[in-house]
């Protein structure tokens, strides 16, 4: 089975006034101050290390290619839903991955925050077929379109604008905070899930193009994807 899925992060505000020394600095300034002394990119996005996990989709699709279940998780409870991601997880043994730069970004949020909390992550996360870089068992969408950093790395919303996707309804990233701030957890998750969608959308596709599935299946399966997508919009 292989597991497609994204997380949904908001800052760590306790976090960086300890590491900024900043106890009582307001939100906004100490964002701006955590964005010039800790972020190492030109984005301005911090690293995995200063964020906080509110929300969380994943997707079981079978090798062949068929979506199976979906899991996902939203709350205040951090440490409540890493539990529930791990034993989603656990449910089956050799499972592969499928993200939009889990590799730079998820991965290791989820290695931190188990840390902060005290908790196990799930062994296969750290058997050598998903930690080694150039596995197929841990794909990530970033390296295989860049070819590991050979080319540029494409974000998920131009890659679904390459291929027609419907994308991005509900909200961008960066209006994760907001969106927080306001209350509107379910709508998170949602907005998580239609990324999950379409990061397997995307990855069909890939798939489709490198010759890896036949054309009907490919068809089939895209149609129903897309057709769900579209509802996850509308819904």
């Amino acid at each position: 089975m292989i597991f497609v899925f994204d997380a949904e992060t908001i800052p760590d505000f306790d976090l960086m006034r300890r590491i900024l020394d900043e106890p009582d600095m307001d939100d906004e300034l100490l964002l701006d101050k955590a964005t010039q002394d800790l972020s190492r990119n030109q984005s301005g996005f911090l690293p995995p290390m200063y964020h906080r996990l509110i929300s969380w989709v994943g997707l079981w699709i079978e090798n062949s290619g068929q979506p199976a279940q979906k899991a996902g998780w939203n709350g205040e409870n951090e440490k409540e839903g890493l539990q529930i991601l791990f034993n989603t997880l656990s449910t089956y043994k050799d499972f592969g991955l499928i993200h939009h730069n889990g590799r730079g970004f998820d991965l290791p949020l989820l290695t931190y925050r188990a840390m902060k909390h005290g908790l196990q992550v799930p062994l296969r996360l750290n058997s050598h077929d998903i930690r080694y870089r150039f596995s197929k068992a841990n794909l990530d969408l970033m390296d295989e379109f860049s070819n590991y950093g050979a080319s540029s790395y494409p974000k998920l919303k131009h890659l679904g604008y390459l291929i027609d996707l419907p994308f991005k309804q509900t909200a961008e990233g960066n209006e994760v905070l907001a969106m927080y701030r306001r209350g509107e957890m379910d709508l998170i998750e949602h907005y998580c899930y239609e990324d999950v969608m379409a990061t397997y959308i995307i990855w069909l596709r890939l798939r489709y193009t490198c010759g890896e599935i036949q054309e009907e299946l490919f068809e089939n399966l895209n149609t129903r994807a897309v057709a769900k997508l579209l509802e996850i919009q509308s819904s």
